[in-house]
């Protein structure tokens, strides 16, 4: 069979063919009486051999020893294979996201996607100094896209770089990426408060749905930070779970704080005042609850309270009694 109908039945280019000639891979069994390559069945069988080694990504050069070196095993060279397939597929999908990245901030220029890229490589850096300066450049220069910071952030182990990214995605909108609010149920529990300390610091309703539906989430820590960043902005929703955590010394102080806060109204202060009495009065409260629950008083104004700080005043907990009378006299009288 002549070159040119080896090619057409093999779907191997002619050119292909010669240069598989060239390298020793392929040598045509005969030549016709005018010197035309000539190839038997097994020339064809060994073409089709090559191709099909080529499609699991070996070199030429290692598709000759397979064909060649009767000790030449596939063990090794598969399992290299797999590992650079791997690598492969992960820089493609570096790639990929890179781009969905420069996509997604919508350049005008080449000079600002150059800028994009400068900075995406900056995050990506082992240099803290490095990934700060680009979180804080992002909001001056082109701005970074909302996944890329709220990705960033999510790694993010430095504390000051950690701030620093926070601030950047306060800073780009009120849309609250996928990636954020998924990772409130992450495994890493690193990743779950570094998720909703995010959030905390975003603004826009889209934060606040997700920081209330943090207030069920499994994490303490999670509940924790969602619970104090709602209760400054307000919402009552949080109160039970503050009051879990003066009672967990869980944050306690923060806890207090943000309780105060909420209490700002006669009825709301009335209700947390109730709920922190309820849980002094639980017979299983452990002595350093009772002690946090009632340095929690303090904060809380109305009636309510100031009962419940004088009836603490005899407490078999010496502790309990001394901090109740201390901030009873702090108050204004009944």
């Amino acid at each position: 069979m002549l070159i040119g109908e080896v090619a057409r039945r093999s779907g191997v280019s002619a050119r292909m063919l010669r240069h598989y000639e060239s390298l020793g891979l392929l040598r045509p069994s005969g030549r016709t009486g005018s010197g035309y390559r000539e190839y038997s069945g097994d020339d064809i069988r060994r073409i089709f051999h090559i191709e099909s080694l080529r499609t699991l990504g070996l070199s030429l050069r290692e598709i000759g020893r397979a064909l060649d070196e009767p000790g030449f095993t596939p063990a090794t060279l598969v399992g290299d294979l797999i590992r650079q397939t791997h690598d492969r597929i992960a820089a493609e999908k570096e790639l990929l996201t890179r781009l969905g990245r420069i996509d997604a901030a919508d350049p005008d220029s080449w000079e600002e996607v150059l800028q994009l890229v400068g900075l995406l490589q900056a995050l990506g850096s082992q240099s803290a100094d490095a990934r700060q300066r680009a979180a804080l450049s992002s909001a001056d220069e082109v701005p970074l896209p909302q996944e890329a910071l709220a990705e960033a952030a999510l790694g993010e182990s430095d504390p000051h770089v950690a701030g620093a990214l926070r601030w950047a995605l306060a800073r780009s909108g009120e849309d609250v990426p996928r990636v954020l609010s998924d990772a409130l149920h992450a495994p890493s529990a690193a990743v779950r408060e570094r998720a909703v300390l995010c959030l905390a610091e975003m603004s826009g309703a889209a934060a606040g749905t997700h920081l209330r539906t943090a207030l069920d989430n499994p994490d303490a820590v999670v509940r924790g930070h969602a619970a104090v960043a709602l209760a400054t902005g307000g919402a009552a929703e949080a109160t039970a779970v503050l009051v879990d955590m003066i009672v967990a010394g869980h944050r306690d102080t923060d806890a207090a704080d943000a309780l105060s806060v909420l209490a700002g109204g006669t009825v709301e202060a009335e209700h947390i005042a109730g709920l922190l009495v309820e849980r002094l009065d639980d017979p299983t409260a452990e002595a350093p609850a009772r002690g946090r629950l009632t340095q929690a008083l303090a904060g809380i104004p109305g009636e309510t309270a100031s009962r419940a700080l004088a009836a603490l005043v005899p407490d078999e907990d010496r502790a309990v009694a001394l901090t109740a009378t201390y901030l009873l006299r702090l108050r204004k009288p009944l």
